[in-house]
């Protein structure tokens, strides 16, 4: 078995795409540095809303291909080179939206077996041994059923890997400061006249938004792996469109989001390395390469 580096990082996420919005930055930093970063994705999004004319004709089965495809160059910007879907290809299906008939479809994400799905990803941990896992909080972000659904499954994957000989020491939630998410839409609502998107978002579209004292670690990416993140979002180009300039973005709704740099979580397996009530500035610290018996 080749040996890993020493500093493994995890992500869990429901969809190509969510990773690069959520923890763009964060993983182009780690992957500099010379951490093995895993990115498990659980489903290829067929389900998705397409953003650019020439590409709505993609839809299910070969929106999901087109997506793959999307996900590696993505991963290519962010340096990214071990990428996995849950269970293999086209194992999950994407769910659709909170209460759509998508969710009652059998082969769908929102349908599987938890602890099934969740075994799968408990070989990937045993094999990977990481250090830190980031994935979504209970309610997904924002709700939708394969990002709740990716939570339950990477929070048991957890357990079970624990139970199995490898306990994973730092586990965190994906966040957004309510007062970062504030101050960014004040300034983007200034700048809109003369952003390509006729109108923003409101705050209450962020997934994982919480009170300021909440978030426990914030990864400022830096000139470098911010134009990475925006790169690897430009990827993603049926679902995303980011402005020029890089400071903002929009989903198929056309509604302007900031484009966040400085990527946030909150600890809520582990102990944290912070001082003195400041946040953690490195996802690792703390961290030791022995497993933990569960």
């Amino acid at each position: 078995m080749t040996e890993l580096p020493s500093r493994r990082l995890l992500l869990v996420h429901a969809h190509p795409d969510d990773e690069s919005i959520n923890n763009g930055a964060t993983m182009a930093r780690y992957a500099a540095e010379g951490a093995h970063v895993t990115l498990v994705t659980c489903t290829l999004g067929e389900r998705g809303e397409v953003i650019p004319p020439e590409l709505r004709h993609l839809t299910g089965a070969a929106l999901g291909e087109h997506r793959k495809a999307e996900l590696a160059a993505a991963m290519a910007e962010l340096g990214v080179h071990d990428v996995r879907l849950l269970g293999g290809p086209g194992r999950y299906g994407d769910s659709g939206m909170m209460g759509l008939p998508d969710n009652d479809d059998p082969a769908c994400f929102w349908q599987a077996d938890v602890d099934e799905a969740a075994a799968s990803l408990a070989e990937v941990i045993l094999e990977v041994r990481p250090q830190v896992l980031v994935t979504y909080d209970e309610d997904g972000g924002y709700g939708h059923p394969d990002h709740i659904q990716a939570h339950r499954v990477a929070m048991r994957a957890a357990e079970l890997a624990g139970a199995a000989g490898w306990r994973i020491p730092k586990v965190y939630w994906n966040r957004v400061p309510r007062s970062v998410a504030e101050d960014a839409f004040a300034r983007l609502r200034e700048e809109l006249p003369g952003l390509p998107f006729p109108s923003a978002a409101a705050v209450s579209d962020v997934p994982g938004v919480v009170d300021d004292d909440r978030v426990t670690a914030e990864i400022d990416g830096g000139a470098g792996h911010a134009a990475a993140k925006a790169a690897a979002m430009r990827a993603h180009a049926t679902q995303i469109a980011v402005a020029p300039g890089e400071r903002c973005f929009a989903l198929s709704n056309d509604l302007a989001q900031p484009l966040f740099t400085t990527e946030y979580y909150e600890l809520v397996r582990g102990e944290a390395a912070g001082h003195g009530g400041n946040r953690e500035t490195d996802l690792f610290a703390g961290t030791t390469d022995a497993a933990e018996a569960a």
